[in-house]
């Protein structure tokens, strides 16, 4: 599976209007794997009340004091050891994503990319999709497992971007699809692939981005909805209960987050003689640095100095087919009841 290579046959011309739009947004990324880009993405990322709940006079001088000024010059190298050709892998893929779902909803609606954070943001891609005259909007945040950090900010940025509008578009919204069928047999397709292409671990880990454990027990639904998502996979893929885990990953801090920690996690696996480990983020659309350079490179040296053989990393879904049938069709049900696109462009 090759996690950025573009769809093969998309047609990339833009299509007829059809008065209907998919707004598809992910967060974001740097604009480039240097200090001043990512600090540049951090402030705006770091900035958001949905992201860092804590009071601004306690928030602030811990941002603007020592997260800003520090942090960037340490994620350059890890930004680097993942950048591409095509630049960043999670823009690279996004774009792959679209192209992908425009050719399969065709003239049904169009198609466009936002990052929460940094570009193409999401006023920006709207204003595009009203330029091509739409007036019916679909955003599909490409979190599978709803968050008020991540799917909840993205509803923010959407409305805020509407806000000094005349015409505001009719929307709606997917808040999440942890449990759709087509992105669980998706899911249980790339572990398939996986196994058929390098062999059969010893276990699997399901490693989910984390949270604060305060913000699950204020009510977001977060973990409840990784581990209906681990649980489906598991059952799909027939596996015991000792074959399998979940586990969280990319915590900050001191704070108590959603656990297991996956770093933690992986050493205790290796120590309990598990020698070959396989790994998927369930949760992650696309691959990006928690993935690619976290996962794939930082907990798998963890897990061999620890005594394990090797970790492996299964991709994200990505633009892969099966990946894009499954939003093709979660697409197709929320857009049910509205005008189907005209290649005309008339109604």
């Amino acid at each position: 599976m090759n996690a950025i290579t573009a769809p093969s046959r998309i047609d990339t011309a833009p299509p007829p209007a059809t008065g209907t739009g998919v707004l598809l947004v992910n967060l974001g990324t740097p604009s480039a794997p240097t200090a001043p880009a990512i600090r540049r993405y951090l402030r705006e990322f770091l900035a958001d009340r949905r992201v860092v709940d804590l009071p601004r006079l306690l928030w602030w001088p811990i941002l603007y004091g020592f997260i800003l000024p520090l942090r960037p010059r340490r994620l350059a190298h890890a930004y680097g050891a993942i950048w591409t050709e095509r630049g960043s892998p999670l823009l690279a893929i996004g774009r792959d994503q679209q192209q992908g779902l425009q050719q399969r909803l065709g003239h049904r609606a169009t198609v466009a990319l936002a990052m929460r954070y940094g570009e193409p943001s999401v006023t920006t891609a709207l204003a595009g999709l009203q330029a091509q005259g739409v007036t019916r909007l679909l955003v599909l945040p490409l979190y599978p497992q709803y968050s008020a950090t991540t799917t909840a900010s993205v509803l923010d940025a959407v409305f805020d971007a509407c806000r000094p509008l005349r015409a505001v578009p009719e929307l709606r919204t997917v808040n999440d699809y942890h449990d759709d069928a087509g992105y669980i047999a998706a899911l249980a397709d790339s572990v398939r692939h996986h196994w058929a292409t390098h062999g059969r671990g010893d276990h699997l880990l399901l490693s989910f981005h984390s949270i604060p454990q305060r913000y699950e027990d204020a009510g977001d639904p977060y973990g409840r909805h990784c581990r209906q998502t681990a649980q489906r996979l598991a059952q799909l893929l027939d596996l015991p209960a000792d074959r399998w885990s979940l586990s969280f990953q990319s915590r900050v801090g001191r704070a108590q987050w959603l656990s297991p920690y996956t770093d933690e996690y992986v050493t205790a696996l290796a120590g309990r003689g598990v020698r070959r480990l396989d790994v998927i983020c369930p949760g992650f659309a696309a691959d990006c640095l928690e993935t690619l350079e976290e996962v794939a490179l930082r907990y798998a040296a963890d897990f061999r100095r620890a005594g394990g053989e090797v970790l492996r990393y299964i991709p994200a879904l990505n633009a892969e087919p099966a990946h894009l049938d499954a939003l093709a069709a979660l697409v197709e049900r929320h857009l049910a009841g509205w005008p189907c696109g005209d290649p005309t462009g008339d109604f």
